[in-house]
């Protein structure tokens, strides 16, 4: 073994101080370099996987709101339906109460007219009877009168 270490021009002082370089090189990369690529490695992927539970948390949570919204508007659209239903229906009835008030209304303003003609008529017949009246008494004086004055 010597006649090959030898061979290739060993020495075992040199190679044992290159050894312990080696190892005190090894120790220095490890804890200097390899440890915090390690640690950030390791945080990295933390975060990767914590953004992939978040990303699938949103998604469940989006899916839960758009089931809401859905929910939502169904609701709106049932409770407008609702009001507009109602809405028509006490329109269709103050409808009728107002074609109601208006016939009472007309029927009112009829009688009152017919009320007004019938009384117009009524001191119309008066007012006739009074001139009848008043020219068969004047018929009746002048009658009188020409019985009563002398015929030449």
């Amino acid at each position: 073994m010597q006649e090959i270490i030898a061979a290739f021009g060993l020495d075992w002082k040199i190679l044992l101080v290159n050894g312990l370089n080696f190892g005190l090189l090894l120790f220095v990369l490890w804890y200097f370099l390899y440890a915090p690529v390690m640690r950030m490695l390791e945080e990295r992927r933390e975060r990767v996987a914590r953004g992939v539970q978040d990303a699938e948390e949103a998604t469940a949570k989006l899916s839960l709101a758009e089931g809401e919204v859905k929910k939502m508007l169904t609701g709106a659209g049932k409770e407008a339906e609702e009001l507009l239903s109602k809405a028509r229906k006490h329109g269709a009835e103050k409808e009728r109460e107002l074609l109601a008030a208006a016939q009472g209304k007309s029927d009112q303003v009829l009688k009152e007219a017919q009320a007004l003609a019938e009384e117009e008529r009524r001191k119309a017949l008066e007012s006739s009877k009074e001139e009848i009246a008043r020219m068969a008494v004047l018929a009746a004086e002048k009658i009188m009168r020409s019985s009563v004055s002398p015929k030449p």
